[in-house]
C-alpha cells in the first residue's frame, strides 16, 4: 500500500504540472498569433483535467499511506508489548513505566507522519523535479544548469543543518521523554507525595523536568533556525540564475522565444516540488532518533525459549545448583531442591534471603546465571512461555487487576470460560458473596489497578482468576502477607481449595501456615540452610528454630493487643 501510494503521489504532483505546461502552450500561442477558441477550451480542458488528476491521487495516496502508516504503527507497538513480555522482567522495571508508556504510544506516534506524508510526498516531488529538470535540459542545457545551480549551495547548508538537527532532536526527545516519565511518576505517586507532605519537592522536580523541556525545544529550534532558513531560501530559488541567463541567451539570440517561454514557466513549477520536498526533510532527519528510541527495546535481549510446545511426563520441578543475580552480585548461591507432583514444599526466610526470588525464576521472570530450573524433567529454557505460563499460576500479595470488570479479570485465567465457570471459581475464592452486593454485580468496574476494591477484595478475585486458569503448578508469593486477620482466614481456605491436587510452592512468613508442608526449605542470604519437616527443623536448623519462635512471639503480642 505504502508503495502504491507513492505510485499516486508521483500521479498527483504530475498532475499539478500539466496546467503550467498548458499555460505554457497558451503563451507561446498568443505571441504566435494562433489563438483561437478550439485551442484555448482543449488547454482549459487539460488544466481541469490536471487539477481533477491532482486531486483524485492525492486522496487515494493519502488514504493508502495512511492505511499502511496505521498498520505499521500496529505492527511496531504489538512487537514492543511482545519485546517486554519476553524480556526478563529485571529489564522492565529497570525503567519507570513512563517512559515505557512515552515510547509505546507517543514515540511511535511520530512515525505516522514520516510514513503517511513523508515518504510518498518527498519521492514524488524530487521524482517530479527530476523530470522537470530533464525536460527544461531537452529544451536548452544551459537553462537546466542555471536552474540546477542552487542546489549545491542549498546543499552545502543543508548538510549544516542536518549535522545540528539530529544532535539537537535527540536531546530534545530526551528532555521530552523524561518530563513525560515524571508526569506519569506525580500522578501515580500522588497519594504518597500528599501522606508524607512532599508536594513542594516533588513538584519542583516535576517544574525542573517541564522547564528542562521548554529549553531543549527552544534551544533545538534555535541552533537550527538560521541553517533551516538558508536551505529554504536558497534552493528553491531557480529563477535567480534563470530569468537573468534567459534574458542574456534571448539578446544574444541563442535561444528562441518558444524555448525561452517555455524554460521560464516551467521554472515556476520546478520551485513547488522542490519547496514541497524541503519542507519534509526535517521530519526524515527525526525518523531516525525516532526509530532508535523504539530500537533499544526491540533490541533488548529476549529470554530465549522455543515456540514449540513439549511433551511433558509429570509436574515436578527442580532447581539444580541455580545461581542468579539481578546485577553484579548474587542474589541466589547453588540451589538446588526438587518438589515432587501433587505435594506443598514452603520456602521460608528472613526478609531478603531470596525466597521471592525463587517464585519469580519458577514464573521465568529472569533466566538463570547458571545451573538449571527443570519441569517435567525438562530444563525451563526449552519451553516455550507460553506453555510455561499456561501450566503455572502465581499469587502474590500485589496481584495486579486491570480497569475491566469483575468478571474479564476473573476470565483473564482462561480466555474461553463460560459466565457460570467464572461464577463457580468466584465462590471457590469466597468473592461470590461481595461480589453480588455490588450495584453491577459481575460487570462492576474495578477502576486503575483494582482501585475500587480493598486490598481483600483484589486478592481473593486474584485466586479465583488462578482457579479459574486450574494449572497443576501454583506458586504462592506471600499471599496473605498484607492482610488483615478476618480477610486472612478467608483468603486462606481459598488457597486451601486452590491448591487441591497440585503441586504448590509456598513461600511464607507466617511460618504456622506451612507448618504441615511436605517439605519445608530454610533460606539464609541466598542459600538453602536446610531442608525437611516442620518438627525435624525445629530440632536440626537452628535459623529455622529462631524464625519459628520470633513468629509465635510476633503472633502472641499481636494476640494480646488485640485483647487489649
Amino acid at each position: 500500500k505504502l508503495m502504491l501510494a507513492v505510485v499516486l503521489a508521483v500521479l498527483e504532483v504530475a498532475s499539478g504540472m500539466i496546467p503550467y505546461f498548458m499555460v505554457t502552450q497558451i503563451t507561446l500561442a498568443v505571441l504566435n498569433g494562433e489563438v483561437n477558441f478550439k485551442s484555448v477550451a482543449f488547454c482549459c480542458a487539460f488544466v481541469l483535467i490536471g487539477y481533477t488528476g491532482k486531486i483524485l491521487f492525492h486522496g487515494l495516496s493519502t488514504t493508502l499511506s495512511h492505511q499502511a502508516a496505521y498498520t505499521i504503527l500496529k505492527n511496531i507497538r504489538e512487537k514492543l508489548a511482545y519485546a517486554l513480555y519476553a524480556q526478563p522482567l529485571g529489564e522492565v522495571l529497570s525503567k519507570p513505566s513512563g517512559e515505557h508508556k512515552t515510547i509505546i504510544v507517543d514515540t511511535v506516534e511520530r512515525i505516522e507522519q514520516p510514513m503517511a506524508h513523508i515518504i510518498p510526498e518527498l519521492i514524488s516531488n524530487v521524482l517530479v523535479s527530476l523530470v522537470m529538470f530533464i525536460y527544461i535540459g531537452l529544451v536548452d542545457w544551459r537553462v537546466a544548469m542555471l536552474a540546477f545551480a542552487t542546489i549545491p549551495l542549498g546543499g552545502f547548508f543543508y548538510r549544516g543543518l542536518m549535522r545540528r538537527y539530529v544532535k539537537y532532536y535527540q536531546s530534545y526527545i530526551k528532555a521530552n521523554n523524561h518530563m513525560n516519565a515524571m508526569i506519569v511518576e506525580y500522578v501515580n505517586g500522588i497519594e504518597t507525595i500528599k501522606a508524607f507532605n512532599h508536594a513542594k519537592d516533588s513538584y519542583d522536580q516535576y517544574t525542573k523536568a517541564v522547564e528542562n523541556n521548554r529549553m531543549s525545544k527552544t534551544n533545538f529550534f534555535k541552533k537550527t533556525l538560521w541553517h533551516y532558513s538558508a536551505v529554504m531560501y536558497v534552493m528553491p530559488a531557480t529563477l535567480l540564475f534563470v530569468l537573468p541567463g534567459l534574458l542574456f541567451f534571448y539578446m544574444q539570440e541563442t535561444i528562441s522565444v518558444d524555448a525561452l517561454i517555455t524554460c521560464l514557466v516551467l521554472s515556476f513549477g520546478l520551485v513547488s516540488p522542490l519547496i514541497m520536498a524541503m519542507n519534509l526533510t526535517d521530519g526524515v532527519a527525526g525518523l531516525k532518533t525516532t526509530l532508535e528510541e523504539v530500537l533499544v527495546i526491540l533490541n533488548k535481549p529476549q529470554l530465549n525459549r522455543p515456540l514449540e510446545r513439549v511433551q511433558l511426563t509429570d509436574y515436578g520441578l527442580e532447581f539444580k545448583n541455580v545461581t542468579f543475580a539481578y546485577g553484579e552480585d548474587d542474589v541466589l548461591r547453588d540451589v538446588s531442591f526438587k518438589v515432587k507432583f501433587k505435594g506443598m514444599t514452603a520456602i521460608v526466610g528472613s526478609s531478603g534471603s531470596g525466597k521471592s526470588t525463587i517464585g519469580k525464576l519458577i514464573m521465568n521472570f529472569w533466566d538463570v546465571k547458571s545451573g538449571q530450573i527443570k519441569l517435567g524433567g525438562i530444563s525451563m529454557d526449552k519451553i516455550p512461555l507460553a506453555q510455561s505460563s499456561q501450566l503455572i499460576s502465581y499469587v502474590s500479595q500485589d496481584n495486579f487487576l486491570f480497569d475491566m470488570t469483575i468478571k474479564e479479570n476473573i476470565r483473564i485465567g482462561k480466555k474461553n470460560a463460560s459466565d457460570l465457570e467464572v461464577v463457580e471459581a468466584a465462590k471457590k475464592a469466597s468473592c461470590h458473596e461481595f461480589i453480588m452486593e455490588l450495584e453491577g454485580g459481575y460487570d462492576t468496574r474495578v477502576g486503575h489497578a483494582g482501585s475500587r476494591l480493598s486490598g481483600g477484595e483484589k486478592q481473593r478475585i486474584a485466586i479465583a482468576r488462578s482457579m479459574l486458569k486450574d494449572s497443576p503448578i501454583v506458586v504462592l508469593d506471600e499471599a496473605t502477607a498484607y492482610t488483615d486477620p478476618e480477610n486472612e482466614v478467608v483468603i486462606q481456605a481459598s488457597i486451601n481449595t486452590l491448591v487441591e491436587n497440585k503441586s504448590v510452592i509456598v513461600i511464607a512468613h507466617r511460618l504456622s501456615t506451612v507448618k504441615n508442608a511436605k517439605q519445608i526449605i530454610v533460606m539464609d542470604q541466598g542459600q538453602i540452610v536446610s531442608k525437611g519437616r516442620h518438627e525435624d527443623l525445629l530440632t536440626q536448623c537452628g535459623h529455622y528454630n529462631a524464625l519459628w519462635h520470633a513468629h509465635v512471639n510476633s503472633e502472641l503480642i499481636h494476640s494480646a493487643k488485640e485483647v487489649i
